[in-house]
């Protein structure tokens, strides 16, 4: 797979990074209205940044794939089975659904753009190294396409936060922030494994990911949300080529 990075010829964007515009968005259950209920407003302005970031991904005309985090590395097969019933969603359980980072990830698609396109489903392993973060980004390298980054930031801003307060949950938090809004990659590389563990965050490895296929190219990142409703970091990004 590493020849693809440097053997394969530019294409109609000119480039030869296969990856060609990115967009990192969050994975709450309650970004679904029907699982948030009453409550379902307080999230409007998140699901509005994430409905344009995931427009804007279809738009580059390119294969989409969603990228998330869970205890192992699994590439999905086609059609994947989708429910967040466990998470309180109207309608039948099915077996082996996806986890919940892809869940969410295949509800905003499908919030945006209907059944018109049925993404690949990737998980990366919540705990994967440096070197498996970049294993899969290659393996994800077999043409254009665009990618869809479902992960959160810390979840221990505040005492009622799921992992209390932690006063080095907020400075986490502002640099992954200050990195996404740049699309700084050695920003993002340089995230520590175990302190991400500890402040639980859930977006550490997929945003690795993420920083590994775009290597090589020049971008242009923009943030379009940015906050910790309920004691969890929540970021919308969209990278484009510059």
């Amino acid at each position: 797979m590493v020849g693809l990075r440097t053997t394969q010829k530019p294409d109609r964007y000119g480039w030869h990074v296969p990856l060609v515009a990115a967009a990192v968005c969050p994975h709450p259950p309650m970004i679904v209205p029907e699982i948030a209920g009453g409550a379902a407003p307080e999230l409007d302005n998140l699901r509005a940044a994430c409905d344009s970031a995931v427009r804007q991904l279809a738009d580059a005309g390119v294969p989409l794939i969603v990228l998330g985090s869970s205890a192992s590395t699994i590439d999905y097969e086609s059609p994947a089975r989708v429910s967040l019933s466990s998470w309180g969603q109207p309608g039948g359980e099915v077996a082996d659904p996806l986890p919940l980072s892809l869940s969410v990830g295949a509800w905003l698609v499908n919030r945006v753009l209907g059944q018109t396109i049925s993404p690949r489903m990737v998980t990366i392993a919540a705990d994967a190294s440096a070197e498996e973060c970049a294993a899969l980004a290659e393996r994800l390298a077999t043409g254009p396409y665009a990618l869809l980054v479902m992960g959160d930031g810390t979840a221990c801003r505040g005492i009622k936060s799921p992992g209390y307060d932690d006063p080095r949950a907020q400075p986490y938090d502002e640099s992954v922030a200050r990195a996404l809004a740049v699309a700084d990659v050695d920003a993002l590389l340089a995230l520590d494994p175990d302190l991400s563990a500890k402040l639980m965050v859930a977006g550490r490895a997929p945003w690795q990911v993420l920083a590994h296929a775009a290597a090589g190219g020049s971008w242009r990142g923009s943030l379009a949300y940015e906050d910790a409703p309920y004691g969890v970091a929540y970021f919308v990004a969209l990278w484009e080529r510059a």
